[in-house]
């Protein structure tokens, strides 16, 4: 076994020392090693008002009203009384009397709103509702310049317009892509709320997508948006302008936490249209359609709740030339897939007339191609009502079970309607009343089979399992819809 020295336990002493000196100098740069936490501070907006605050515009509407002058500053209503009833005006000889009012126009302000230069040359966009009915729209710049600008076009169905007012070298907004736009992300506007000229508010973006109209699927922020800003941009925090404020959730008229604004991408492709022929052309196809539900999904074997239910189909449309038939489910249209009813009538309306389209249907456990010709949107047509049975209807054993009594249509009112078959319901209780089925309602389908009459009808609803809910296809007017029948137990 080795001795140590004196000499040697000072060196082991040393030595440890050191060790421990050396580990404790090495755990603070360990330390300074480590990723800091990111810390994220509030935003800055003093740069992206001077950047963008130049753009956007005030804009004036002014509306001409007939105003009745006379000589005497009399009212006018005052003089038809002393007309009418052959009383002398006072204080005004007879021979100076008015027989006729003298008719003027008067220039009144209607409205204030916002707005912003879309181009150098002077093309400034706002909403449709702030120039609507006005006779004249003044713009006025951040530079207190005033121009009288020319109404191109505006388009109730999306809220956009655009006007124009003459000038050049104009500070132009740079457009953003609103595809890169993410909840939770900081934005800005700016805009004249209660006439509050070049007022800037921020929030964020609370949602994407928002359905509140045919055509715009809205962008949801908690930006302060009141009456004045409508025509507004929203703006990136890279500076761009990403929507057009339009409109707010509000109980009592003002700012209540929730504003909506038109995506950028939407308005772009209106004011193109706008600018080159002064109106926007949609496509259409000529349905009727409504929402999925879950139940009604699942029932039809459809999987899961998608597409858009065809509800009814307009006589001579390009969907009945196409052969899309009520009860249908849209699931595509132009290779594109239908998650929810709203896309489809974005997608169509989107969509040149005259194009050449493909829609893929749903129908009776099975999907189709079908090729379709879109025609230009037109004003919907009202539903005609059902023709008034001609006999008097008789029970179904069969349909009485789950609550209903039906009858064979007749040859006249399958003329009328354009239908190959179905039974009427002349009453409907119980489970088929609960499932929202009335008398005169004509059953087409049950448990995605057709039906021509009421024998049909039997068979098949004698075969379906009473254990589960039912599927029915039925028409009330011009329209078309699933209901499920739950047996009572």
């Amino acid at each position: 076994m080795p001795k140590f020295d004196g000499s040697m336990l000072r060196s082991v002493a040393v030595a440890c020392l050191m060790g421990g000196l050396a580990t404790m100098s090495l755990a603070p740069h360990a330390a300074l090693a480590q990723p800091a936490p990111l810390v994220r501070g509030l935003p800055d907006f003093t740069d992206l008002v001077d950047q963008v605050g130049p753009s956007v515009v005030n804009i004036r509407t002014v509306e001409k009203v007939s105003s009745r002058s006379n000589a005497n500053g009399m009212d006018e209503e005052m003089l038809e009384f002393f007309r009418r009833f052959g009383v002398p005006i006072p204080n005004v000889p007879r021979q100076q009397r008015p027989h006729r009012p003298q008719q003027e126009e008067e220039a009144q302000p209607r409205g204030v709103g916002s707005g912003f230069i879309l181009t150098s040359d002077g093309f400034v966009m706002t909403n449709a509702h702030v120039v609507d009915g006005a006779d004249e729209v003044i713009v006025t710049l951040t530079d207190k310049r005033e121009f009288k600008a020319r109404i191109v076009g505006a388009d109730k169905r999306t809220d956009v317009a655009v006007v124009k007012i003459e000038a050049s070298g104009l500070p132009a907004v740079k457009v953003g892509d609103v595809s890169r736009l993410r909840v939770g992300e900081w934005v800005m506007a700016i805009g004249s709320p209660f006439g509050l000229e070049n007022t800037v508010t921020a929030g964020i973006v609370s949602a994407k997508q928002r359905d509140t109209g045919d055509y715009l699927p809205f962008i949801q922020t908690d930006v302060a948006i009141n009456p004045g800003n409508s025509g507004g941009p929203l703006i990136n925090m890279r500076g761009e302008v990403v929507g057009i404020n339009s409109q707010i959730y509000s109980r009592s008229g003002g700012f209540m936490g929730i504003s909506f604004a038109i995506p950028m991408d939407e308005a772009i492709r209106v004011s193109d249209q706008l600018r080159a022929s002064g109106r926007v052309t949609r496509g259409r196809i000529g349905v009727q359609i409504g929402p999925v539900t879950k139940d009604v999904a699942e029932s039809i074997g459809l999987g899961k709740a998608q597409g858009a239910l065809v509800t009814g189909v307009e006589a001579g449309s390009p969907a009945d030339k196409a052969g899309v038939e009520a009860g249908d489910i849209i699931t595509r249209f132009d290779g594109k897939s239908i998650d929810k009813v709203a896309d489809l009538p974005r997608l169509v309306g989107n969509t040149k007339p005259g194009n050449r389209s493909s829609v893929t249907v749903f129908r009776r456990g099975a999907s189709r191609d079908l090729a379709i010709t879109i025609a230009e949107i037109e004003p919907d047509k009202p539903a005609t009502k059902v023709a008034e049975r001609e006999e008097k209807p008789k029970a179904s054993a069969a349909a009485q079970q789950m609550g209903l009594s039906v009858t064979d249509l007749t040859d006249a009112q399958k003329k009328e309607l354009k239908l190959k078959g179905g039974v009427v319901v002349a009453a409907a209780t119980d489970a088929a009343a609960r499932a929202g089925l009335r008398e005169g309602d004509i059953i087409l389908s049950v448990a995605n089979t057709e039906v021509s009459g009421v024998k049909e009808f039997e068979t098949v609803l004698s075969k379906a399992d009473k254990s589960k809910p039912i599927n029915v296809l039925y028409r009330r007017g011009e329209w078309a819809q699933y209901a499920l029948i739950r047996p009572g137990k």
